[in-house]
């Protein structure tokens, strides 16, 4: 029965199709998936398409736009009050409507509308047994007077829709940047941990070694039981650094797959060696670079034009404002009974229409504020110091990124010496450990002796891939803060 049920199980593992997948992984290559599979990266993908949906929207408001509004049909039955001279009355009422109009309209630049009207609209009243149909076109101009010396509406948010699509991308690209150092410190915290696991494996079979060797001389009575037993103490160590770092590099490798946007449960291979290109970084340029592209900054200016914006709108509103409606047309009307064909009622409309029944109208409302006990000066004042806010901030970040370029450049000129310093340091050590443990086989020194030169060779490792990992984040910040890549020298604008 075992037997069968270990079969089954089998038989069910061999056929479940497996869902995993293995990346080899270069810092490149995930930086790519990370654009593509990071849900920040998505998200701000969409804020883009939104601020081009707004732009887009914008930019139709000035295009000109038709409209058909129908009414097909329209019956009452009912009771309407009335009132006169007389006093009120109620009166009976029974008719079946139907209309159609289209409208063209086309913005303008000046924030008025000139518009074609036409109509057709038939009433039949079937108490009187009477059809009236009319039949009308109409051009129409309207124009608010004010935004030809105050604020005009529709220049202005067509150019707050340009600046915040602007916004939206060198947002979208400032995050991207940030999103490339991030990657870049995770994969570099992955290979970080992998290179300290070996480590650990390598000064574990180091131990083991010296602990078979220090076994050996105890069973031969060339040292004391308490060297052994020392060495013993080491070997344990050693193996529970070993495991511990099995446990960091798992947990650096989820970090990775979480921030790229892969499954959990996919593997991860890294193709990375410590391999690392000289460079050395004028300050001056780096400051001149970060000065000309941080997209912080014009994002703050983007800023003070919309608040330049905000004034002007807000001082429109204590200013006169005025409304000019003209309207120019043609009308024809007919009346029959309700019985008469309606082809007969629309081609006498019609012919009305032709004879030339014109209507005309013009007319201009002006609003003058008189008091408003300053309400309007102030709101104005709360924009203008806003805009003032705007420009502080700026020149803050002027200041900020000067001194925050500066340090970073003098930080990663002395990264760089000091990661050559140590890659020397390694090399040396290595050659002492294998003359120590040479000399700690021949019997020439202790084993306290032995664990000494370990831990030097120990640290000369892990300061060295400290150094390297350190050079390579503070060369992506530099990147991010500047817009350039220095190891290519070219710009990522």
């Amino acid at each position: 029965m075992k037997k069968l049920l270990s079969l089954s199980l089998a038989i069910i593992c061999l056929t479940t199709p497996i869902f995993a997948e293995t990346y080899v992984l270069d810092l490149e290559k995930s930086i790519n998936i990370a654009k593509e599979k990071s849900y920040s990266m998505l998200n701000l993908k969409q804020d883009v398409r939104i601020a081009g949906f707004n732009l887009k929207s914008a930019t139709s408001r000035l295009k000109t736009h038709i409209n058909l509004d129908m009414n097909t049909p329209n019956y009452s039955d009912n009771m309407t009050r009335q009132q006169d001279s007389l006093g009120v009355y109620y009166s009976h009422v029974k008719m079946l409507s139907y209309d159609g109009q289209l409208t063209i309209k086309q913005p303008l630049p000046t924030d008025g509308n000139i518009s074609i009207i036409s109509g057709l609209y038939n009433d039949e009243d079937f108490l009187w047994n009477k059809r009236s149909f009319l039949m009308e076109t109409e051009l129409q101009l309207t124009q608010p007077l004010n935004s030809l010396w105050g604020y005009n509406d529709i220049k202005s948010t067509l150019k707050i829709a340009n600046l915040d699509y602007e916004l939206s991308n060198k947002k979208l690209k400032r995050e991207e940047l940030n999103l490339v150092y991030n990657v870049t410190y995770t994969f570099f915290s992955l290979l970080n941990n992998q290179k300290r696991e070996e480590i650990a494996k390598l000064n574990l079979e180091k131990q083991k070694e010296a602990h078979q060797i220090a076994k050996n001389k105890y069973e031969a009575g060339l040292i004391k039981e308490v060297e052994a037993l020392q060495m013993e103490v080491d070997l344990s160590e050693a193996q529970n650094n070993y495991d511990l770092s099995i446990t960091d590099q798992s947990s650096a490798m989820n970090a990775l797959k979480e921030l790229i946007g892969i499954d959990l449960k996919d593997s991860i291979i890294l193709s990375s060696t410590m391999d690392y290109k000289i460079v050395v970084v004028d300050p001056q340029k780096a400051f001149k670079l970060a000065m000309n592209n941080r997209s912080e900054l014009r994002e703050q200016e983007i800023q003070i034009e919309k608040n330049k914006i905000s004034i002007k709108s807000q001082k429109a509103q204590g200013m006169i404002k005025g409304d000019l409606v003209a309207s120019l047309g043609l009308n024809g009307l007919s009346s029959e009974n309700r019985n008469t064909a309606l082809t007969q009622s629309v081609n006498n409309a019609y012919s009305n229409l032709t004879d030339g029944h014109k209507t005309f109208g013009v007319g201009l409302k002006i609003s003058i504020p008189i008091i408003d006990w300053g309400e309007n000066k102030s709101l104005v004042n709360a924009a203008k110091a806003q805009l003032q806010q705007s420009i502080y901030s700026q020149e803050e970040t002027k200041r900020s990124i000067e001194r925050e370029i500066l340090d970073l450049v003098a930080n990663l000129n002395s990264s760089l010496k000091r990661l050559q310093l140590l890659e020397k340091n390694v090399k040396v050590a290595e050659k002492s450990f294998d003359i120590t443990r040479q000399r700690f086989s021949d019997g020439d020194i202790d084993s306290q002796a032995l664990a000494l030169e370990r831990e030097r060779l120990n640290t000369a490792y892990t300061s060295h891939l400290n150094a390297y990992v350190t050079y390579e984040l503070m060369l992506a910040d530099l990147m991010r803060k500047t817009f350039y890549d220095f190891q290519r020298d070219t710009s990522i604008n």
